[in-house]
């Protein structure tokens, strides 16, 4: 933000929607009966969405905040409460970035369903009509505060702005191909490229339109202790598939502005809201692209490998940011089962049969079935190895 902006006199009107008590007592929480859905703002523009803060108990898989624009027949912001602000898993902590924060009291940190205070700064333009939805999936009531703070400006001034899009998409677990094999290993280190990167690839985003992508949030469960996850290049395409892709990158955390493994901090602009060492299995980390969003004129796919040639099978999930000339859709989340966060049971993650949700499947290619016969002998060479240096 250029702070000469606060010296500048508008003519704007600043107003508020929040859960206050209308009656002038101090039950300022909505309540949302269970698989209940509420308007929590339907304002008329032109305007801009300046500020969203929310906070509640519980629900951060279970419920979906959901925003149209402009008499859409279909929202183009669909995402789990938490994940929508850059907190996967059902779990909380305190964080700060440029666009989103999330603060837990200390004692709340880094477990599940908890109380969490979560804002969002991301400006959000349009021009006729704003309706902001919380959906309650769960089985429950759900209590929830909010406020949502926007101004009401002229049509000159969103003449030319974008629509704010966030979609979530998720793989539990994702159809990795070589979940055992040792990191960096020969069996593992078998090419990913063209097609074969095009088609297996998990995908953060993919949408037609015009706009740009300004970055999103990725959430994996490690399944396996030794499944280091960051190790899978993003690739994104604009209009249209080409190889090499327009952007090419070397390594999860590389692309999230981090090296030598991810570190426990929150940057601005990139850094991780849930770090795997606090939580033993779950992390959660994010880069936002301000300074160096992606254009797109016709189209847009945003991948990332979930590990070396997508060998893993961690489960993963992600939410998008973008902004778009027009109000597209956003794709439709999996049910609150298939969303919910894989329990620790008797010291091992275990996915339930209602959890498992893969609409991503893999394209198996001659490479990784060569690369699985040979993974035999190479175990027995490396563990020969490692007897000898016990010797």
């Amino acid at each position: 933000m250029n702070l000469m902006d606060l010296t500048k006199i508008r003519n704007r009107k600043t107003l508020r929607s929040s859960s206050y008590d209308q009656e002038g007592r101090n039950k300022d929480a909505w309540v949302l009966k269970p698989h209940e859905t509420v308007v929590l703002a339907d304002i008329k523009g032109p305007g801009i969405i300046k500020h969203i803060w929310m906070t509640q108990g519980r629900d951060y898989r279970n419920c979906l905040i959901k925003i149209t624009w402009d008499n859409a027949d279909h929202p183009s912001v669909l995402c789990p409460l938490g994940d929508f602000f850059g907190l996967g898993h059902g779990i909380v902590n305190s964080y700060q970035s440029l666009l989103f924060t999330a603060s837990a009291n200390p004692d709340c940190e880094n477990k599940f369903e908890k109380g969490c205070a979560l804002n969002c700064y991301v400006p959000m333009p349009f021009k006729e009509r704003a309706v902001i939805e919380l959906i309650n999936e769960s089985d429950k009531s759900h209590y929830q505060y909010f406020y949502i703070d926007y101004e009401i400006v002229s049509e000159e001034v969103v003449k030319d702005s974008g629509y704010f899009h966030a979609e979530f998409r998720r793989n539990c677990p994702f159809p990795g191909w070589g979940h055992d094999l040792l990191l960096n290993s020969k069996s593992a280190n078998i090419p990913n490229k063209e097609r074969d990167a095009w088609d297996n690839n998990y995908v953060i985003l993919e949408t037609e339109g015009k706009g740009h992508y300004i970055g999103c949030n990725i959430s994996v469960t490690l399944l396996k202790s030794h499944s280091w996850w960051g190790e899978g290049d993003d690739m994104i395409w604009v209009d249209g598939y080409k190889w090499p892709p327009d952007l090419h990158g070397t390594g999860a955390e590389d692309y999230l502005n981090q090296a030598w493994g991810m570190q426990p901090n929150a940057f601005m602009r990139n850094g991780s809201s849930i770090f795997v060492a606090d939580t033993k299995h779950y992390q959660t980390s994010y880069v936002h692209h301000l300074e160096n969003p992606v254009y797109f004129q016709k189209e847009i796919k945003v991948t990332i490998e979930n590990g070396h040639a997508n060998r893993l099978a961690n489960e993963i999930s992600s939410v998008a940011y973008w902004y778009a000339e027009k109000p597209s859709k956003a794709i439709d989340v999996p049910n609150a089962k298939q969303r919910e966060a894989i329990p620790e049971l008797g010291g091992s993650l275990v996915i339930k049969d209602s959890q498992v949700y893969t609409p991503h499947q893999l394209r198996v290619t001659e490479d990784m079935r060569n690369s699985l016969k040979l993974w035999p002998e190479e175990i027995k060479e490396y563990q020969k190895g490692y007897e000898n240096n016990l010797l």
